[in-house]
């Protein structure tokens, strides 16, 4: 796939994507041209450019005054992104196929374009998740100055999650679905010929890139293996530092988030046990009462003339009313718990694989500049009679300066995600505990009016109401 710019389809009659018109403007031409790692001009400083979207939207770092604020800004940024993208992906409809070798899920990637990279507007395939692996490792084989986003952990542990169930395989979808979201809205990555091969081929060629990735691998291991970097600079050290602090909080909030799913669901089953003894209690006022008619029929049928009925000593309707409050708050709990286990989790988990994959970035810049340091201190210690420096000393300056602009790029676009992601789900969690407390507000409302009842005695004879 050629790193060109993005142009709309020629005149063929077919419609741009969903009948919506998003040519790019010049200054995003500009974004989609960046260079790629190979060009070895790419040395200018991130520090003296405009931090903007891949959009090319500016990114403000600062913190917005509010909450509304955040949440306008969230919307404003969305709506933006929606009107200039070209590569729109879907992952959806997960279908489980059984053979004789092995059971395992399929989910239908769907694809709208209107770049002429693609030879049609539109796809659909399938593809599993080992096929979305391949994916990963192949971007990160031919793009590895960038920051590709993480899968979700493959491995499950077996008897504790079934990883066939429907609860687990949409917890995936949503997973693949953001991370082939994630490439496809990258500036580059977006335009890698793997990408492109994943969203329109039926058959994908995995076993060359994959031994291919791994004599990759043990050449940098090599060249780095024997040399120690002098300094990481600081602005580097500081990105470390970040990700082991940051690690560190997602880790400690992952601990008592899961505890508290587990209270809760101990919780939950301790209100589906108590509910029903106050169903039951209620059904034994109510023979209760009927015992007592039979006992005073007489009397009774005289109170029952002046309007007066017996409600079982006024305890069956407060009580049954006290089972539909418990059943109620029930049914909140467990919504408020799968939000938990099913939205919130998730973002974190995936955040503490995004920070394994910048630290792995961060190594790979690490071994680029000790390479640089070994070659230009062997190349002084030569003191060869010129005064040019080395060929190979120079393109490894150039490796590195690009490595750096790369990171740099990737690490602003990586804090702009996380500032949207972790706004939008602490504000669904605060919804979610919000709708909870107000259901339980309900519930409970609901027993005050049977509770100001006057009871009747044992017989029936009622009495005026609470004014």
């Amino acid at each position: 796939m050629s790193a060109s710019t993005p142009k709309t389809l020629s005149s063929s009659g077919q419609k741009p994507i969903q009948e919506i018109c998003h040519p790019l403007s010049a200054a995003e031409e500009a974004v989609v041209r960046t260079p790629s790692p190979d060009v070895a001009n790419n040395t200018a400083s991130i520090e003296d450019k405009d931090l903007s979207l891949p959009n090319g939207t500016p990114v403000d770092t600062s913190s917005p005054a509010s909450s509304s604020s955040l949440l306008n800004r969230l919307q404003l940024d969305d709506d933006l992104d929606g009107e200039t993208r070209d590569l729109f992906v879907t992952v959806d409809d997960p279908k489980k196929h059984v053979s004789t070798m092995e059971t395992y899920i399929t989910y239908r990637v769907s694809t709208k374009t209107s770049r002429v990279e693609f030879d049609l507007p539109e796809y659909s395939v399938r593809r599993r998740y080992q096929d979305f692996d391949w994916l990963r490792i192949k971007l990160e084989e031919t793009q590895p100055t960038h920051l590709i986003p993480p899968l979700p952990e493959k491995f499950v542990v077996k008897g504790v999650v079934d990883r066939f169930s429907e609860e687990f395989v949409e917890t995936r979808r949503r997973a693949l679905d953001k991370f082939l979201k994630r490439v496809a809205d990258h500036p580059v990555l977006s335009f890698n010929e793997h990408l492109n091969a994943f969203l329109s081929s039926k058959d994908l060629n995995k076993r060359a890139g994959l031994a291919l990735l791994t004599k990759v691998g043990e050449g940098v291991k090599l060249v780095t293996g024997g040399y120690k970097l002098r300094l990481r600079p600081l602005e580097f050290a500081a990105m470390g530092e970040y990700l082991d602090t940051f690690t560190g909080k997602l880790g400690t909030i992952d601990r008592i988030a899961q505890r508290i799913i587990k209270e809760q669901t101990e919780y939950l089953a301790e209100l589906r046990e108590y509910g029903p003894v106050y169903g039951s209690w209620a059904g034994v006022e109510a023979g209760n009462r009927d015992n007592n008619a039979a006992v005073g029929v007489e009397e009774d049928r005289n109170h029952s003339s002046s309007g007066h009925h017996s409600n079982g000593n006024g305890l069956q309707a407060p009580l049954e009313g006290v089972a539909g409050g418990v059943a109620s708050v029930a049914a909140a709990m467990e919504e408020l718990t799968e939000d938990m286990s099913q939205d919130f989790l998730p973002v974190l988990r995936e955040y503490v694989l995004y920070i394994d994959s910048m630290k792995n970035v961060l190594k790979k810049r690490d071994q680029v500049q000790a390479e640089y340091e070994a070659k230009l201190e062997a190349a002084a210690l030569r003191r060869e009679e010129r005064t040019t420096v080395p060929s190979d000393v120079e393109k490894c300056q150039d490796r590195v300066e690009c490595f750096n602009a790369d990171l740099k790029a990737d690490w602003e676009r990586w804090q702009n995600n996380k500032r949207q992601d972790f706004r939008q789900l602490l504000t669904n969690m605060a919804d979610s505990n919000i709708t909870y407390y107000q259901k339980c507000l309900a519930a409970w409302e609901s027993i005050i009016p049977l509770l100001q009842e006057r009871p009747a005695d044992s017989f029936g004879r009622g009495q005026d109401k609470v004014i």
